[in-house]
């Protein structure tokens, strides 16, 4: 699905979604509505993944349905990056000092970041605190997906022959697989509506393998099932999709 596609997917669900609910009381008792929440996330590396890669952020968008009995059933879909890479991918083409020689003869300037994304669908249970409303309160859900993740290599002035755009596929360590995931934080959806957020602490664990048939710098193609393990905090602003209940007003 292209992100255009994706885009309008959203944006269709913003618009069209009042609509279709029934007007509800928030503050009185639990209701069935849908969530759109946007988050960022901070995480740590761990399992293999802490071999390649340090601490890294996320940007998620999640849709969320909250049932009157609730149970909450959703999907969503993140991406993930950072800085911190740590394996040393170039030596079969460094020089005896670590350094890469460009097109010109002098010194290149290579940068490598972590690129990755996941989506995953969502299954979960609300214990409601009752206040301010039943419909904020201690949330718990499980997650089944996909993960993938990559090294990315920009070389500035674009001027490696080493590093031109088929010879990186040789060195990014692209890799993908199964993903599970738990999740615990806390929903408040406020009786007004303005106020409306999520935060909690997130676990992921990938079940991956490299993608390519062969990486220059090992010199044969990398076979190792991994366990990649992401986990740390994130906090979203919640768009709840109802139609508030009118004031009733009585004169005598």
């Amino acid at each position: 699905m292209s992100i255009k596609k994706i885009h309008l997917f959203f944006l269709s669900i913003l618009f069209i979604s009042p609509y279709l609910s029934a007007q509800v009381s928030l503050k009185d008792s639990s209701i069935s509505t849908p969530l759109v929440g946007v988050s960022y996330g901070f995480q740590l590396s761990g399992g293999d993944l802490v071999k390649r890669f340090g601490n890294s952020s996320s940007v998620e968008i999640k849709l969320d349905f909250k049932t009157k009995s609730y149970w909450t059933f959703g999907v969503n879909g993140s991406y993930f990056f950072g800085k911190d890479v740590k394996e040393n991918l170039f030596d079969s083409i460094n020089t005896s000092t670590g350094a890469i020689i460009n097109r010109i003869g002098e010194y290149a300037d290579v940068r490598t970041f972590e690129r990755g994304f996941t989506v995953s669908g969502t299954i979960g249970r609300m214990f409601s605190f009752k206040k301010p409303n039943p419909n904020s309160g201690l949330v718990v859900d499980i997650g089944l997906g996909f993960i993938q993740h990559k090294i990315r290599i920009e070389t500035i002035g674009n001027n490696v022959p080493q590093l031109s755009t088929d010879y990186k596929k040789g060195y990014d360590r692209l890799t993908n697989g199964f993903l599970l995931s738990e999740n615990l934080g806390y929903l408040y959806l406020s009786n007004n509506r303005f106020v409306n957020f999520y935060f909690g602490f997130e676990c992921m664990q990938g079940f991956t393998q490299s993608r390519r048939s062969f990486d220059f710098d090992l010199m044969k193609q990398d076979t190792q099932k991994r366990l990649d393990i992401l986990y740390g905090a994130k906090v979203a602003w919640i768009l709840p999709l109802y139609k508030k209940a009118p004031q009733e007003f009585y004169t005598y």
